[in-house]
């Protein structure tokens, strides 16, 4: 069974979902995307989707809140997140971005260990379906520029800029703009 779960955020609300063994979504409300992934899940774990809370849940919750206060830089939450080995990878290497930093599709795959495979790394990045935990918004463009956020460009800006603020990184207070 996934639980789900709307969870306002500063951002807007979002929706999360879980099974017993832990986090398997993590998107902003609203959009068709939201529901894809929902569905996917459901095929993908073979089991349905109902309004609900868990102990994972309600601990996502507790982190989100902390995140967003800025006194979390990390999350210690179990994911369920069936993928592709490649997606796997990919998304095992998104979680070593310290909070704050930010690096570019061409750093992802060069840390991968293929350098040509950039457009397969940002496909890989987009069908991320834990946003924030697993952080798909600290890849930029290799120029510096955001590009591509399911949650749309000034999420990503925000969540970016809210990083940076309370990561004692340098701080540019007009950057992306």
């Amino acid at each position: 069974m996934i639980y789900l779960l709307h969870i306002d955020t500063p951002l807007g609300e979002m929706i999360a979902g879980a099974t017993e063994e832990g986090i398997c979504l993590l998107e902003f409300n609203g959009s068709r995307r939201a529901v894809k992934e929902t569905d996917d899940l459901v095929k993908q774990l073979k089991t349905s989707a109902v309004p609900g809370k868990n102990r994972h849940l309600t601990e996502l919750q507790n982190q989100l809140k902390e995140y967003f206060a800025g006194t979390r830089k990390e999350f210690c939450l179990p994911l369920v997140n069936p993928g592709t080995d490649f997606q796997l990878r990919v998304w095992k290497e998104l979680l070593k971005i310290p909070f704050g930093v930010t690096r570019s599709y061409q750093d992802q795959a060069d840390a991968l260990g293929n350098h040509s495979s950039v457009r397969a790394v940002a496909n890989a990045n987009g069908m991320n379906r834990i946003a924030i935990i697993i952080p798909c918004h600290r890849v930029i463009g290799a120029n510096g520029s955001l590009t591509g956020y399911g949650g749309g460009l000034k999420r990503k800006k925000w969540l970016i800029d809210h990083e940076k603020r309370y990561s004692g990184q340098p701080y540019e207070k007009n950057l992306f703009q």
